[in-house]
């Protein structure tokens, strides 16, 4: 890419900097982590004075499209991904959504004893058999989030299931079972003892969210867990005023 500006433009010098360095973070040589040119060799470049180029940087990097190390260098900031309340359906269906392939880098399937949440959720007895359905989402380079979903056992749903496509099509194909209400909590929480299956720090930060989810008739199908990676993903929701 041709590192220029007009000098000769009425537009002020750290405006089209700042142009510049946005076209130069979409562009595939520097997306997602790569460093920019040195601030001399980049302001030599521009033929701007530094002080122009920090106005610019400093913006970026306020807007969190670029990261600064001192003594390192500024690089371009990794995208974020993104989950909102208005896609809970389905977690691939919307990483698909953002041109990201997720996967189960680890699935397991058992039959465990309802602990109190879990029977008061679905109106059972407590330690009555339920499924668990526990995975790991990601891609081959990179763990995102882990997901553990308890069924109500009325679903009738098999140990053997085919779990690697979207559950809630699953559920409804196989099952006769239409999701369609959730009632979410989220909070934030450090990674502790699932640190090692997100490839972070036990005391990095992570995004915990509840989720109950209901059928036509109110009634519960699912009480699922998600452990979100915070340095993967921000959680957004669409507000409008009434």
């Amino acid at each position: 890419m041709k590192l220029q500006i007009n000098h000769q433009s009425k537009i002020p010098l750290h405006v089209q900097v700042e142009e510049l360095l946005r076209k130069l973070i979409e562009s595939p040589e520097y997306s997602n982590g790569k460093f920019l040119p040195k601030e001399v060799e980049l302001a030599n470049r521009l033929g701007v004075s530094r002080n122009t180029l920090r106005q610019a940087t400093n913006k970026l990097e306020y807007e969190g499209l670029l990261t600064r190390k001192k003594g390192v260098g500024t690089t371009v900031a990794q995208k974020a991904m993104s989950t909102g309340l208005d896609h809970w359906y389905s977690f691939s269906e919307e990483m698909l959504e953002q041109g990201i392939q997720v996967e189960n880098l680890e699935l397991k399937v058992e039959k465990v004893k309802a602990d109190e949440k879990v029977a008061r959720f679905f109106h059972i007895p407590l330690h009555r058999s339920v499924l668990k359905l526990s995975r790991l989402r990601g891609t081959a380079g990179e763990h995102f989030v882990y997901f553990e979903s308890y069924f109500h056992p009325r679903i009738g749903l098999k140990e053997d299931a085919d779990f690697s496509g979207p559950l809630y099509k699953l559920l409804e194909r196989d099952y006769s079972v239409l999701v369609v209400r959730s009632s979410e909590h989220i909070s934030a929480r450090l990674a502790g003892p699932l640190a090692k299956k997100l490839q972070i720090d036990a005391h990095a930060p992570i995004l915990f969210r509840e989720r109950y989810v209901y059928d036509p008739g109110d009634r519960p199908i699912e009480y699922n867990l998600g452990y979100y990676r915070a340095d993967k993903f921000t959680y957004s929701i669409d507000i409008k005023r009434p």
